[in-house]
């Protein structure tokens, strides 16, 4: 028998990807998920499978968790675009803290899961120079990054609490098809794919660490099979960085033609970080992952993608 998987968020960005790659490897994927953000053509299961509910509400969290009796469960259910999360603290923190808390009380109570994965995000990281391992000091600096870091800590107590072995990812920079939040390349691809030529964007001098949602999905699934006990924290990025002005010419070299930047005061952070690196040693030595899309093989398939509309936000 397929084991039985649920992942909260299955119809984001991320756990669309996360779904795909687990249903190849013919495990049997549900997905929770409240279509908030996400969408529901995204999430690659049937409808007997697919559970309409916001992981605010703690009952049918409850109920919807027992009902679908899984062996694992991966939380990826968040909202997490900073700008939003700045401009709304409240309803950041009820998702991101409360509604974590309402999944793995759920899982706590269904004696059939057997393993957690709870997504966090490398903005729990401070501002600082240089790759970051896991036992780096975290200081956030925006809202996402205080609720996800409270996250880990609700995540560690869990662990503790039922024995029950967590794995903490930390996301760094995704990218990818199907994007679901207006970020730097969905941006550049949106405006390119409009016909422009001239780019309006933000900030220009940070650094980022993208890594491509297929290795993430990899990751999280070699993780999920390395027998891992108790609480483990991971960072979950490819280890290099590149410039907004180096994800700009990786569009132009797969377009064949010149772009042309322009600050966009309304895009501009206020409060920005120039460097975000991934150190991906744990990672790599726990699991013997690599990664295997570069920004030029991502960029070229986005491209080809079709355009997506955003829901409930905007850049």
């Amino acid at each position: 028998m397929a084991e039985r998987v649920l992942i909260t968020g299955g119809a984001g960005f991320i756990g669309s990807a996360l779904g795909l790659h687990l249903r190849a490897k013919e495990k049997e994927i549900w997905v929770l998920d409240d279509l908030s953000f996400g969408r529901r053509e995204l999430a690659p299961v049937d409808d007997d499978r697919f559970l309409r509910i916001d992981i605010r509400d703690k009952q049918k969290v409850l109920d919807g968790i027992r009902r679908v009796a899984p062996t694992q469960v991966l939380h990826l259910a968040a909202i997490h675009f900073i700008p939003y999360c700045n401009a709304h603290p409240v309803e950041a923190a009820d998702i991101n803290i409360n509604g974590t808390i309402h999944v793995l009380d759920a899982c706590a109570a269904t004696s059939s899961v057997k393993q957690v994965f709870v997504a966090s995000t490398a903005a729990v990281y401070p501002v600082a120079e240089g790759p970051m391992a896991e036992d780096h000091p975290t200081g956030p600096v925006d809202i996402y990054g205080i609720t996800k870091l409270a996250a880990e800590r609700i995540a560690g107590e869990f662990c503790l609490r039922t024995g029950i072995p967590t794995i903490v990812g930390r996301f760094f920079n995704a990218f990818g098809p199907s994007e679901t939040n207006p970020h730097l390349i969905p941006e550049v691809q949106r405006q390119i794919r409009s016909g422009q030529r001239v780019l309006r964007l933000g900030n220009l001098e940070p650094k980022r660490d993208f890594i491509h949602t297929s290795d993430m999905a990899n990751a999280m699934e070699a993780l999920m099979s390395a027998g891992l006990r108790g609480l483990e924290v991971f960072n979950i990025g490819r280890g290099i960085e590149y410039s907004v002005l180096e994800i700009v010419q990786a569009f132009e070299r797969q377009l064949g033609e010149k772009l042309t930047i322009e600050v966009d005061p309304a895009r501009v952070r206020k409060v920005e970080r120039m460097h975000l690196l991934a150190d991906v040693a744990k990672l790599k030595r726990s699991t013997g992952w690599a990664p295997e899309w570069g920004i030029d093989e991502g960029v070229a398939t986005l491209l080809n993608e079709p355009l997506m509309e955003w829901k409930g936000m905007h850049a």
